[in-house]
């Protein structure tokens, strides 16, 4: 029994797999600090709609701090999803495949930045407590947003750099 041409298709394909692999790497590997403050945005764009809104929420409903940070932080989730999932759609994607890219896209950057963002306003004296109408609370949280965004550019960087993150959002547009 020949085999010689299973064996020679089968290196052809890993052949190819491996150049088109450099090849994207070699796309995303030149990626400049303005794209990565631009993905960062984006992602601080949707986390701080759904981090706002649900500390307005969970204040207005007098819940106590736990409650109120959970539910801030699901939606910053929601909403930094939301905005590449539609994006992606737009391009012409179908609603499994632009999950997937928008999951792919922007976990580690949306978990940096709640991070950051949360154990700032965490630290900071008094926040916890103040009131919407408190320039406490809106002092600590877009500082949290800056300090936030400062960590957060550099991850993004590093992952596009490697064609992860937001990179794999472009590779859809």
């Amino acid at each position: 029994m020949d085999h010689s041409a299973h064996h020679t298709a089968t290196a052809h394909d890993h052949a190819a797999h491996h150049a088109h692999t450099g090849h994207a790497g070699h796309q995303t590997g030149g990626v400049t600090w303005g794209a990565a403050a631009k993905a960062t945005l984006h992602c601080l764009t949707g986390c701080a709609i759904g981090e706002i809104l649900g500390m307005v929420i969970g204040t207005a409903l007098m819940w106590g701090n736990v409650p109120t940070m959970i539910l801030a932080i699901t939606l910053a989730f929601v909403f930094g999803y939301s905005f590449t999932l539609f994006a992606v759609r737009r391009a012409g994607l179908d609603w499994k495949s632009a999950v997937k890219v928008a999951l792919a896209a922007d976990t580690v950057s949306i978990a940096v930045m709640e991070l950051v963002d949360n154990g700032i306003i965490a630290l900071v004296p008094g926040a916890m407590d103040a009131h919407l109408s408190d320039g406490l609370f809106w002092g600590a949280l877009l500082g949290g947003f800056a300090v936030a965004f400062l960590v957060t550019t550099p991850v993004n960087k590093w992952m596009i750099g490697r064609g992860k993150g937001h990179a794999v959002v472009h590779a859809h547009h």
